[in-house]
């Protein structure tokens, strides 16, 4: 089915139906089923915003990190499930877009292909930029050998943009447009986590995965560079953007909930007592400093300002700690009634918690902070 053309400056606004009609309604279902959000994927392609960060020429809306961090943040306001998945295919987007073959990049424009990121691996586990996996040459193709730790949208997504050791030159890694459905890729097992249960990331192991030379996207042993400067940027923004979008509405589902329900006997509301207000403001605080922050970061890669590479680092990292501790409060206020699912905060508390660990986890990224404060080399 055709997709319904947008302007580029309207994209929140065919956003809007999507997430009223089908994301918000399923994502209860999502959380509770584990189920993987192909309604929600669907709609999406059909307002033309699975094509979002796909360049005009091929039929895409040509936005960048501004635009996808945006709509990952509406979106994780509903359903965290889904905006990891668009998260992960807005990333994997943008290295096809930059290197990719013309029909995979009309077929994502057109809402007609889901990509995702295949790097962290049982070997390095959340150090994705450093992959062990193997390309071997088989005349005039090649073979992939790998376990993936990771993949979102496993079995579900159409390709992987996928890493490996270089085939033939020095270099950190090199990047693959894989086929998702190939016959020698077998996902280990459905994902059954304690949040985003919607997002289908399982292991996937690869047992020489034939692939053309031509699906190497980029340059051979270039693949770390493409992961610094392409997807990582991407990446951060629109995990924080995930982050903010939890904390947000936990922050406001905690104050309706202390708002409506009542202490009997003393003829007053839970919000009337001084404590609970008092952990409302700093959730509240806690959000509005996270998404100021995610803000800024945009602004500074938007105009080059000196520190973008570090407002990049901090993004993910400020926000997914932010996130963990506005959803623990969101639980403490509301108290036993928090632990029902009807409330609608403990969902939110457990998906806050992914961010921390997923790669590059929070404490990976405080190193990197640290040695670009010190002026030191990230890596090496």
């Amino acid at each position: 089915m055709p997709t319904t053309p947008i302007s580029s400056s309207s994209y929140l606004d065919a956003l809007k139906p999507v997430i009223t009609e089908t994301i918000a309604p399923l994502a209860a279902e999502i959380d509770q089923t584990g189920t993987y959000p192909r309604t929600a994927l669907d709609a999406l392609g059909k307002a033309g915003l699975l094509g979002l960060v796909s360049a005009k020429d091929v039929g895409g809306l040509g936005e960048a990190h501004r635009a996808a961090t945006l709509v990952v943040l509406e979106i994780a306001k509903s359903c965290a499930s889904t905006a990891m998945v668009v998260c992960m295919h807005y990333a994997a987007t943008a290295v096809i877009e930059a290197h990719g073959p013309r029909e995979i990049r009309e077929a994502i424009a057109a809402g007609r292909h889901i990509t995702t990121l295949a790097f962290s691996e049982s070997g390095s586990r959340s150090h994705f930029w450093a992959p062990i996996s193997l390309a071997v040459p088989d005349g005039d193709k090649l073979r992939l050998n790998a376990k993936k730790s990771w993949i979102t949208s496993a079995g579900e997504a159409d390709s992987y943009v996928w890493s490996s050791r270089p085939l033939a030159t020095e270099g950190m890694s090199t990047i693959w447009l894989v086929p998702a459905h190939a016959p020698e890729l077998r996902v280990i097992a459905p994902f059954n986590g304690l949040g985003l249960r919607g997002n289908g990331s399982s292991p996937v192991i690869a047992e020489g995965v034939i692939v053309p030379k031509e699906a190497m996207l980029g340059e051979d042993g270039k693949g770390f560079e493409l992961m610094m400067s392409v997807v990582l940027p991407y990446f951060q923004l629109m995990t924080a953007a995930q982050s903010c979008g939890i904390m947000e509405t936990a922050t406001t589902r905690a104050a309706s909930h202390v708002s409506s329900a009542k202490l009997e006997h003393l003829t007053q509301s839970i919000a009337d007592l001084p404590t609970v207000r008092a952990y409302l403001a700093r959730m509240r605080i806690k959000t509005d400093m996270a998404h100021t922050l995610l803000l800024d970061t945009l602004d500074a890669l938007e105009r080059g300002r000196d520190d973008a590479q570090l407002r990049v680092l901090e993004v993910k990292a400020a926000t997914g700690e932010a996130s963990t501790e506005v959803t623990d409060l969101a639980m403490r206020v509301c108290g036993g009634a928090a632990f029902r699912k009807e409330v609608g905060v403990e969902r939110h508390f457990r998906d806050a918690r992914a961010s921390t660990v997923m790669g590059p986890t929070t404490d990976a990224l405080y190193d990197f902070i640290g040695k670009a404060v010190c002026g030191m080399p990230l890596f090496g």
